[in-house]
């Protein structure tokens, strides 16, 4: 298996075997790899994950996460809030050695071209324009010209990792699910063609063939023609909260994981990672608390990591009070 679950970084993704023809990209001229792991995946893992390193997700999860990363494809994954949806991908990024997760969290506003794949900035390079104008006129002095159309544009998440790599970026899609009803349907011909358009680049493209722009890691790249191909694809990961069902053409583009209620081996593991092994200990009897009120009531794991967190210091009697007002069920209006 490419992707092991370990925790522990190695270099497995330079095994990784060519893609089906069918999920085979050619997307040129190569672009710089992006940045490394950064802050997000710290907090995302915890300080002390090499504390954690002792669990291993289930065979099958790592089958089907495997799946995704062998097919190209991107990974669906549904479950209850705090069961490590979103944290899947930056353990991948970080086991695999595949830097910065890209993240693009999804709300009910959240459009594809907008958020996802680039934002053009017309109102301030007209503004721009206006003002280097007015300065000639007024005989000001020199004034700087605004610069071109690239200038302006910056890419999105999804569109920084459909530029052609020689490995695979990885972009978290988070909460897909408070998504408008279009945007998954939008997705489809993105996800499966590995490549888009930017209409104000293809406009100038026979005057002007390649135009610097920003991506979502703030560094510079080269568009030619108008058009971002990917070489590598993206490892995708899509995540729900099961608040509303996705239409069959996108499940039918995705491997699907669902991930169930941690049990006392994976919450043991998730608070030492994040908080060490003193208070693991010392907050075992919380985790305990929570496993047994989890069963018939909707918790999230980052509610028992500021319980033990919060309450350490506490009193006995003060200590369960606190838990009790930080752990409350998310499934009942208060």
């Amino acid at each position: 298996m490419i992707y092991r679950g370990t925790g522990e970084p190695h270099p497995g993704i330079s095994a990784l075997p060519k893609p089906p023809p069918w999920r085979d990209f050619d997307g040129a001229p190569l672009v710089e790899p992006g940045p490394g792991t950064d802050s997000a995946s710290t907090r995302r893992l915890g300080a002390y994950r090499h504390m954690a390193a002792l669990h291993r997700p289930s065979g099958e999860e790592l089958e089907i996460i495997n799946a995704a990363l062998y097919l190209r494809r991107p990974l669906l994954v549904t479950g209850s809030p705090g069961t490590g949806k979103s944290t899947l991908a930056h353990a991948v990024a970080y086991e695999l050695g595949l830097g910065r997760v890209l993240r693009w969290p999804i709300v009910s506003r959240s459009t594809l071209v907008d958020d996802g794949l680039y934002r053009y900035d017309a109102i301030a390079r007209l503004q721009d324009t206006q003002i280097a104008a007015s300065g000639r006129a007024a005989g000001t002095g020199p004034v700087s010209v605004p610069g071109g159309i690239g200038s302006y544009i910056r890419l999105g998440p999804l569109g920084t990792a459909l530029l052609p790599t020689a490995g695979p970026r990885v972009l978290l899609v988070d909460e897909l699910d408070k998504s408008d009803i279009d945007l998954p349907n939008d997705l489809l011909n993105v996800l499966e063609e590995g490549e888009f358009e930017i209409p104000e680049l293809q406009r100038l493209a026979e005057r002007e063939p390649e135009v610097d722009v920003l991506t979502d890691d703030g560094a510079k790249v080269t568009i030619r023609d108008g058009r971002v191909r990917c070489r590598a694809f993206p490892f995708v990961v899509l995540t729900s909260n099961g608040e509303r069902d996705f239409p069959a053409p996108l499940l039918r583009r995705c491997i699907h994981l669902e991930l169930g209620q941690p049990d006392h081996e994976r919450l043991a593991t998730v608070v030492r990672a994040h908080l060490g092994e003193e208070l693991a200990r010392v907050g075992d009897d919380l985790v305990l608390r929570f496993l047994e009120r989890s069963r018939s009531e909707l918790l999230a794991t980052d509610q028992l990591l500021n319980a033990i967190y919060l309450t350490h210091h506490a009193a006995p009697p003060t200590r369960n009070r606190l838990a009790d007002m930080l752990i409350q069920r998310l499934d009942r209006p208060r």
